[in-house]
């Protein structure tokens, strides 16, 4: 059997395409191939994390600063606590920092935005560094106690419109008969 030049180079061609898109896939998936960047871990303890996973990423105004590695239950408090692994690079965060979880569109995933805190010496602030935990924490938002919040209040202003109008009538009435 006789190969030729065309079917080698169409199968190294394919080999390229099948790897780019394993590439590819990974850098979407948030995974790296190369596990030597250098991170620090925070901590952050927040009453409800709704349905944040492992590996969503940590933003600060829009820019990936790290991923979210652990997320456990404290056996002490009983609060969901978060651990993030944060790049190296940005380690002049304030401890005055909040992490807040929020949620990429209406129904999108769920990641942790940290609004920079200010860093004021003379006030006793520091820098974040490994182990430190976040003290100023945004729970996430669920949609479902808000819609269950909007109706169970509707139906309460509701009824006491219409009970405010019952009693309208009535002085109303009263009025008219004297």
């Amino acid at each position: 059997m006789k190969f030729s030049k065309i079917e080698f180079g169409v199968g190294i061609f394919m080999i390229i395409g099948i790897l780019a898109a394993v590439v590819m896939s990974l850098k979407v998936a948030g995974l790296v191939l190369d596990s030597a960047s250098d991170t620090y871990t925070v901590h952050a303890k927040f009453d409800n994390i709704g349905s944040l996973k492992l590996r969503a990423p940590v933003r600060i105004g829009g820019v990936v600063i790290g991923r979210v590695d652990h997320i456990y239950l404290d056996p002490k408090d009983l609060v969901p606590v978060v651990d993030m692994s944060i790049q190296s690079q940005y380690d002049e965060l304030s401890s005055e920092s909040k992490a807040s979880i929020l949620t990429a569109g209406i129904i999108g995933e769920q990641y942790i935005s940290i609004t920079p805190g200010f860093y004021d010496e003379e006030m006793g602030s520091t820098y974040l560094k490994n182990g430190d935990y976040i003290q100023d924490t945004g729970s996430a938002v669920i949609l479902e106690d808000l819609i269950s919040k909007f109706l169970y209040n509707s139906s309460v202003a509701d009824s006491a419109d219409s009970a405010d109008a019952d009693a309208d009538a009535a002085a109303a009435a009263e009025a008219a008969a004297e």
